[in-house]
């Protein structure tokens, strides 16, 4: 269509679409905030409006859907949600004060991970947005959050740790480079199945080496990036340098607040692949998400009083540390709250409703802020030097009250201050303004008695003074009382009853009065800008004591949760040891409410490294697994522990494989799943590690399942690399055969109480292996009925039977004997008893395996 047949509007609006054409542009027309073309479809189809259509020029129509502006973040996070991107155009001037088109222009672009509106956030979680780029061996990770200011960025040499690295960051958006036909580089995406993370491509050119170090300097204005670690991770810069482009792009305001750029290595802290997250539920919990309670870990040890204090405690579960000395600091400010129930109490009463100082600040940095950002800023210093009197003395902590900020922001903000200028300023803080609203105040005054006044000086006592947008303020008589109207009344309006009039005075004060507010809002609007400014200038002070009562925070709250649920501090260690004694899970312990948790002892070291567990269903096995890898977890994010005791030799990796589940969005079986969780512990454990296997093998045939997990164990024992903590929880009995013959297996078993018919699990964790699972048991108490539940009774007795006459039954003497893995005795194999693996070259092993070869043939 010729653009010379089209409205005014819809030319404006073509013009500014053209420019956002990958968002759903929000155009405000009057009091909504309107969608057109496919955008309205999308809209109308998403977030369940009417679809409509509205004239865009000679015999033309658009689709149309709108909603109301001030219900418009509500949308937007609906949108957000969903993944979608949205720009919204302003209107730049009252349109009662514009002759012809009102100007508009975009004046914010809300992404899933930029968005910086407290109504669109949720407080206890970062919203990350992260860049990935990779060159087909490495990647190169980059994370922001623009409502607090970190950015970090790491490089990583293999494919697949970046990906498991992206699912520890779970940014909310993913930066990935757009298809460029022209560029010969190979381009990796990230494939983390279906975990909610939108990516949004971006132009390659932004991925460019050049540009994105380019982006860097000049945001922190520096020659070279090597005071920022990076001056070897190629690819970690241009991560970071396309985040800083796309946030010019978005968030232009929200740059101020990267002050910095941390690189780290995934070296630094314990690995936790995403099956790990998942097992132990660490900060999601798997089942019971209808409940409202949380039964993740994260649930039951957030104690904390503040949403900077929640964000920092999951961030810290997410990132354990290998540092025992960091560690050590962490354990010592727990262990002070511990140990003063009185301070632990006094700090955690001045943290509740302690506002979020840190988001608060960084909408005030971004140019973004509302008066009640500067509310919750006020509030949270005023409890700062408070906080600071309650601690002196306990070392480690560092808070600057900053009394000048906390001054200007008590003598220039009301108590509660409305949305948006006027009324957000207290009298006294400005002259000027004083001024006007004295003058404005004056005015209103005598407006408000010139009613009187006029009835006595006239004697029309229906005389009354009003006030519209059309006509100003006026002086309305009534037809009756015309005759006594004074000389100096100027007739404006007539009405069907009455006249309406003006007096020069009373134009002259409507003029005061209307400009007066025009004055105070241009005047407060100006002062806040400034008000924002002087705290952006003090923003790197404010945010590290947002950051010091963040930690305050964390350290009390693990000192209550382990007042309150018996926990006890670690003794860590860097020898390969794991000893503790009275071990409990920290979720099912807070669920079980008429049955007491019974604890549970556990022991590795040089001599003990692979423990075979076997036992019933429902009898506690995987609770056990799971409270002995929490236990480590808690115990290296400087966490007290579920336990009466505990000594833990700091483990570089956690690795779990429990529970079955299928995935059938890459069409993979339970089994195989299994299988590949299982490769993966495999090719990446070390002998720091702790692994925690859970029935191995059982989603295939009997003898396929029992000969890997034989093979599995055998793997984790004998491989130089390997030789890892285990605990290795079984249905197949057989493998207990295995810790008579390799040297550094141990055999547990759950206890069981048998009174005649009756089965009781103990749910303790004895020496020994178990030669019952109680099946039938345990299908019986699911509510099978009975007669399903006699003849498997029957079916197995049968079985059982047959097996030992099967045993006991002569071989014939023409049939070939069969030897058991272990039970004959052979000089290969009494060779290899006493052979040292360790001190052999390998010449010497094959040498070994071909003389062996050769005795046996």
């Amino acid at each position: 269509m010729d653009t010379d047949d089209l409205t005014p509007i819809r030319r404006q609006y073509l013009q500014l679409k053209s420019q956002y054409p990958d968002t759903i542009l929000f155009f405000r027309l009057g009091d909504f905030y309107e969608t057109f073309d496919a955008d309205a479809e999308l809209a109308a189809r998403e977030l369940d409006l009417v679809l409509t259509s509205r004239p865009v020029g000679k015999g033309q129509r658009a689709p149309l859907a709108g909603v109301p502006y001030h219900a418009a973040d509500t949308y937007i996070a609906r949108l957000i949600e969903k993944g979608y991107r949205v720009a919204v155009a302003e209107q730049l001037a009252d349109p009662s004060t514009v002759k012809g088109i009102v100007p508009r222009d975009v004046t914010r672009v809300v992404t899933p991970g930029t968005v910086i509106e407290p109504e669109l956030l949720d407080e206890k979680r970062p919203n990350y947005l992260a860049a990935w780029v990779g060159d087909g061996r490495q990647v190169g990770i980059a994370y922001a959050e623009v409502t607090t200011g970190e950015f970090a960025a790491t490089q990583i040499e293999a494919i697949a740790a970046g990906e498991q690295e992206l699912l520890r960051i779970m940014p909310r958006e993913c930066l990935i480079q757009a298809p460029d036909e022209k560029s010969r580089e190979v381009v990796v995406r990230p494939s983390i199945g279906s975990a909610p993370i939108h990516f949004t491509p971006f132009a390659a050119w932004h991925f460019e080496a050049s540009h994105a170090r380019q982006a860097l300097l000049d945001h922190f204005q520096v020659t070279t990036l090597a005071g920022f670690g990076l001056d070897r991770k190629p690819l970690a810069v241009r991560a970071a340098g396309a985040i800083a482009q796309y946030l010019r792009e978005t968030q232009s305001g929200a740059l101020v607040q990267f002050t910095s750029l941390r690189s780290y290595s995934t070296g630094e802290f314990m690995a936790l692949d995403p099956a790990t997250r998942r097992n132990l539920e660490i900060t999601d919990a798997l089942r019971g998400k209808e409940s409202t309670r949380d039964t993740s870990l994260l649930g039951v040890l957030d104690q904390t009083r503040t949403a900077m204090g929640s964000r920092l405690l999951r961030a810290w579960l997410s990132q354990p540390l290998l540092d025992r000395a960091a560690l050590a600091e962490r354990l010592d400010r727990v262990q002070v709250f511990f140990d003063d129930a009185l301070l632990r109490a006094r700090v955690r009463e001045l943290l509740k409703s302690m506002p979020d100082l840190e988001r608060a600040l960084g909408r005030v940095i971004s140019g973004h802020a509302a008066p009640r950002d500067l509310v919750a800023i006020r509030a949270a210093l005023h409890r700062v030097p408070d906080l600071a009197r309650v601690l002196e003395g306990s070392p480690g902590w560092s808070l600057e009250a900053a009394p000048d900020v906390l001054d200007l922001l008590q003598r220039a903000i009301v108590e509660e201050p409305p949305g948006a200028p006027p009324g957000i300023i207290l009298p006294g803080f400005s002259a000027e303004l004083d001024g006007v609203l004295s003058a404005s105040r004056h005015a209103k005054e005598w407006v408000a008695s010139l009613e009187r006044s006029e009835r006595e000086r006239t004697g029309i006592k229906s005389l009354k003074v009003g006030y519209n947008k059309v006509f100003g303020y006026y002086i309305e008589v009534t037809h009756a009382n015309t005759q006594a109207v004074p000389d100096n009344y100027l007739r404006k309006q007539t009405l069907t009853n009455a006249e309406r009039y003006i007096t020069p005075e009373l134009k002259e004060y409507e003029t005061l009065i209307l400009n007066a507010d025009e004055r105070l809002v241009e005047i407060e609007q100006r002062l806040f800008k400034e008000i924002c400014a002087q705290l952006a200038a003090r923003s790197k002070q404010l945010l590290e004591t947002a950051r010091a009562i963040a930690q305050i925070d964390v350290a009390s709250a693990l000192a209550e949760a382990a007042a309150l649920n018996r926990y006890v501090r670690p003794e860590l260690i860097d020898d390969p040891v794991l000893s503790i004694v009275g071990g409990r899970h920290p979720v099912v312990e807070q669920t079980l409410s008429e049955t007491r948790f019974v604890p549970n002892d556990v022991a590795f070291d040089d001599d003990a490294r692979i423990l075979i567990i076997t036992g019933p269903n429902m009898a506690g096995k995987s609770t056990f697994l799971r409270q002995v890898a929490l236990i480590v977890l808690l115990a290296q994010i400087g966490s007290f522990v579920p336990a009466d005791r505990a000594q833990i030799g700091l483990v570089d990796r956690i690795f779990t494989r429990i529970g079955a589940q299928d995935d059938i969005a890459t069409g993979q079986s339970t089994f195989m799943v299994e299988m590949v969780e299982t490769a993966n512990i495999l090719h990446h454990a070390t002998a720091r590690s702790l692994i925690v296997l859970d029935e191995i093998g059982r989603g295939t045939s009997t003898y396929d399942g029992l000969s890997i997990a034989w093979a599995v164990v055998e793997y984790i024992h004998n491989h130089p690399r390997l030789r890892a903590k285990t605990l290795f929880a079984t249905h197949y009995h057989e493998l207990i055969q295995l810790a008579d013959h390799l040297p550094h297996v141990r055999n547990y078993n759950v206890a069981v109480a048998e009174e005649g018919d009756r089965v009781v699990f103990l749910h303790h964790i004895v020496p020994g292996g178990a030669d019952r699972s109680y099946g039938i048991h345990v299908a019986q108490l699911a509510g099978l009925p009975r007669p399903v539940i006699r003849r498997a009774e029957e079916l197995l007795e049968e079985l059982e039977q047959g097996q030992r006459d099967h045993a006991s039954r002569p071989a014939p003497e023409e049939a070939p004997q069969q030897l058991s893995l272990f039970g004959a005795k052979n000089p290969v194999l009494d060779e290899l008893e006493k052979l040292d693996v360790n001190a052999l070259s390998p010449l010497e092993a094959l040498n070994k395996l071909f003389e062996w070869k050769r005795k046996a043939g």
